[in-house]
């Protein structure tokens, strides 16, 4: 399975995973090193806190590189009266009788808590394409949905608010 992604999301990645191989990798081996000398590694906190963060830089690198070398690179091909991607949407929600703005982006760069919301999502996706005014249906489960109308459309770019996920 590939993942759709932007120029700007593999630029990210790639720039992340260039600071980990030349720096934070090499230093984390280096701190193993030092503390392993320590002696009793059954004992050493030490030791196992630059293991841990070692293990962590090896990850991340190993992730990092699977995501840019399956990517499907994307670009926002919507109307400019339509929801695309990076574009800033007004949203209401009679249920709650509240307004939002969200941001649409990509899957590794979606954060919630700030507005950012993934294509992939059901909101994300329920909203992509459509239009103001449009009322849009939110499927959360099988067990429940609800309304969203959609109140104004910013368009948007990918103007690198939106960071990449950390695990």
């Amino acid at each position: 399975m590939h993942d759709e992604l932007t120029k700007q999301d593999i630029a990210l990645m790639q720039k992340e995973l260039d600071e980990l191989t030349q720096h934070v990798l090499p230093a984390a081996i280096e701190e193993v090193k030092r503390t392993r000398a320590f002696g009793d590694l059954s004992e050493n906190y030490e030791y196992k806190a630059a293991k841990q963060a070692q293990n962590h830089a090896r990850s991340r690198i190993r992730y990092l590189s699977g995501m840019i070398s399956t990517a499907h690179v994307i670009a926002d091909r919507s109307g400019e009266d339509e929801v695309g991607l990076f574009d800033k949407v007004e949203i209401y929600m009679p249920e709650d009788d509240e307004t939002q703005v969200i941001q649409i982006v990509t899957t590794v760069r979606c954060d919630p808590s700030k507005g950012f919301i993934s294509k992939e999502s059901p909101f994300g996706k329920a909203v992509l394409g459509h239009r103001v005014g449009d009322s849009v249906m939110i499927e959360v489960s099988s067990d429940y949905s609800y309304e969203a109308v959609i109140r104004s459309i910013t368009k948007g770019e990918d103007d690198g608010k939106a960071t990449l996920m950390r695990y």
